[in-house]
């Protein structure tokens, strides 16, 4: 197995850098991450910034890990530890003689990368506030009047509604992916992700764990993993279910309850010191969730998370 690492690099426009690979190199021609291979004597993070200094002229200051993804070439395994770099001194520049372009997020799936970045394509843009809906019968009035007075455009929208029968999600959801549309807005459908094929609109499935492991066989056969821009989403709660979705494929995962919240008062929050040891240990982009508002995304960050989810503190 070759380690490497690769870092999502940021600027202050909110742009993303990405290399051409030299011709004459593997998969030569490609788009890719900034990054290269870890020596015996490095850590990951060593590797990174070394790396960064020889292909773009510039020292990392402030990253912190995104994700890890194993992928089997034909020729070869690849083991990428992935770092997302929001800081650094210096100009980004070829280096080493490759092209480079900072590239607005959307516009990532315009380059060709290798197979082993579709992950990263993923976790690169994903937001760092993740909005999940309340029940229909936890707000007043009609749901869809209640989420077209909050919708705003670039949300990533979690559609759950557990209350509701398959048929009438399938309804609720065609309306609600309607809405989505005319806002800017991604939707999730939540654990029923045989209803991707007929929402084609929605950019994934959200699976409570439980739910992951009854659908695994679904999982394997290809019902999300085939549709490659897809994501796949997973509640876990504990190191073995992190680990776990990220073995069967998840592109990123809730991690819960951070704090008390009045929704759940038989479990009791974890806090930020267990979160942050736990997803110290994950291999995926991990979204606290638990009493989450909007002001606790730096914090959240700071103990590794992509961003908050919330059902009612991001809303307010």
């Amino acid at each position: 197995m070759l380690n490497v690492v690769a870092a999502v690099i940021h600027n202050t426009q909110g742009q993303i850098l990405i290399a051409q690979r030299p011709l004459e190199k593997h998969q030569g021609g490609l788009w890719e991450f900034a990054g290269g291979k870890v020596d015996a004597n490095e850590t990951p993070a060593q590797a990174l910034v070394r790396e960064l200094q020889e292909e773009l002229g510039i020292t990392a200051t402030q990253y912190r890990p995104l994700l890890t993804v194993e992928h089997h070439y034909p020729d070869k395994s690849v083991r990428l530890q992935v770092f997302r770099v929001t800081a650094f001194e210096g100009e980004a520049h070829g280096a080493e003689g490759q092209p480079t372009v900072w590239v607005n997020p959307e516009q990532l799936q315009n380059y060709a990368f290798p197979a082993a970045n579709t992950p990263i394509l993923k976790a690169a843009v994903l937001p760092n506030a993740y909005y999940i809906t309340p029940e229909a019968d936890e707000i007043e009035g009609d749901l869809l009047v209640w989420l077209k007075a909050r919708l705003q455009s670039g949300m990533t929208l979690c559609l759950r509604a557990k209350n509701l029968s398959k048929t009438d999600y399938s309804h609720l959801a065609q309306q609600v992916a309607e809405l989505c549309s005319q806002h800017q807005v991604s939707l999730m459908l939540h654990t029923h992700a045989d209803l991707l094929n007929q929402i084609p609109s929605a950019v994934g499935v959200h699976l409570p764990f439980k739910e992951l492991i009854l659908q695994e066989s679904v999982l394997i056969e290809g019902q999300v993993g085939k549709l490659h821009k897809k994501y796949l989403a997973v509640s876990c709660h504990n190191t073995r279910e992190l680990e776990m979705a990220w073995q069967l494929g998840a592109d990123f995962a809730t991690l819960s309850p951070v704090n008390n919240t009045l929704s759940h008062v038989e479990q009791s929050g974890m806090g930020w010191q267990k979160f942050g040891d736990i997803v110290q240990q994950a291999k995926l982009p991990v979204y606290a969730l638990g009493g989450m508002k909007k002001e606790d995304i730096p914090l959240a960050q700071q103990y590794g998370a992509q961003g908050v989810a919330a059902i009612r503190g991001l809303f307010s």
